[in-house]
């Protein structure tokens, strides 16, 4: 039996810690009694806290009664002013030792502060809230923050977005313990969509299919993800899968049920639907950046992926025109 520890305290968001509480507590209605998961909250100051929202939650431990490593660490996100809480030196000591003997360690939203200001981001390839990238980078300037991330995966080290982005990790995490079906059956169970994909884009959680962490083909998608603006053809992924295109194309299919072109496709009206709902950028330049060539050919796509043109979606999702 895995445990999952989450750091909690005064301000807390309430969802960054019952949205990943909440995945592997689901998940143990499909598992066996001995793969089960054991949740605890660890208070990182009193035990009885009041999250942002007014929410009442009385932890688990307090973190200097915690001598059993956990399987999972993740520390919590809170209010703006986390990187400025008092927190005693001792808690920060006991998080840096405590740490080392956790398989794994993450944080949630701007919780990231405190893993920062632990020192245990030195040098580490991370993500945060977009709107506490800035701060994060100040906290631990050494760190790689990258702000339009929903979770990075660096070795044993896993940080997410605010909020929601918790869950994804969450199910990532789960994935990788328990497999797809289980993380899969989870999201279904909580009305989510099936995890977005670690590097897509905070504002856009519209791809929700994947490979496994392992399999050739997420190598693929993640270029692809990574490189919209570029042709993306066939070969070209399947020379960063490693296979060749007969191959790659058959077994893409296999594992996602869909081809190497719609999962491009969609992966190209995604970032464009980001544009679209948080600028005012001209539909040509949209259409060139996300790799459509023209603003015809994005027109066609997004008429075929989401129902609606590139402007009547903008007409209806972006703030400017509220």
């Amino acid at each position: 039996m895995k445990t999952i520890g989450i750091i909690i305290f005064e301000s807390s968001q309430s969802l960054d810690i019952a949205g990943p509480m909440d995945v592997f507590s689901e998940s143990n209605l499909f598992l066996l009694p001995e793969e089960r998961y054991r949740l605890i909250t660890i208070g990182a100051d009193a035990s009885l806290i009041r999250c942002s929202n007014g929410l009442r939650m009385l932890a688990d431990h307090h973190w200097s009664d915690v001598k059993e490593p956990v399987d999972t660490l993740l520390v919590a996100g809170g209010s703006s002013d986390l990187h400025e809480r008092d927190f005693s030196p001792e808690f920060f000591r006991w998080l840096r030792d405590f740490s080392k003997k956790c398989n794994r360690l993450g944080s949630i939203c701007n919780g990231a502060f405190i893993l920062g200001r632990a020192g245990l981001l030195d040098n580490r390839t991370v993500t945060t809230h977009w709107d506490s990238a800035s701060i994060l980078e100040k906290i631990c300037p050494s760190a790689h923050v990258l702000p339009d991330k929903i979770y990075i995966e660096d070795g044993n080290l896993y940080t997410s977005a605010g909020v929601t982005a918790g869950i994804d990790l969450s199910l990532f995490l789960l994935r990788q313990d328990k497999g797809s079906l289980i993380s899969l059956n989870v999201a279904k169970r909580l009305i989510v969509l099936m995890q977005r994909i670690g590097g897509q884009s905070q504002f856009s959680p519209y791809i929700n299919v994947y490979a496994e962490a392992d399999s050739p083909i997420s190598k693929a998608q993640r270029h692809a993800l990574e490189n919209l603006r570029n042709p993306l053809s066939m070969p070209e992924l399947a020379e960063v899968a490693q296979m060749s295109v007969r191959n790659f194309s058959r077994q893409f299919l296999k594992e996602l049920q869909i081809t190497p072109s719609e999962f491009v496709e969609r992966a190209r009206v995604d970032a464009a639907r980001s544009m679209l709902e948080c600028s005012a950028t001209p539909l040509k330049t949209i259409a060139f950046e996300c790799g459509f060539v023209d603003s015809e050919r994005m027109r066609r796509a997004f008429v075929r992926c989401v129902g609606v043109t590139p402007q009547q979606y903008r007409s209806t999702f972006n703030p400017v025109n509220e």
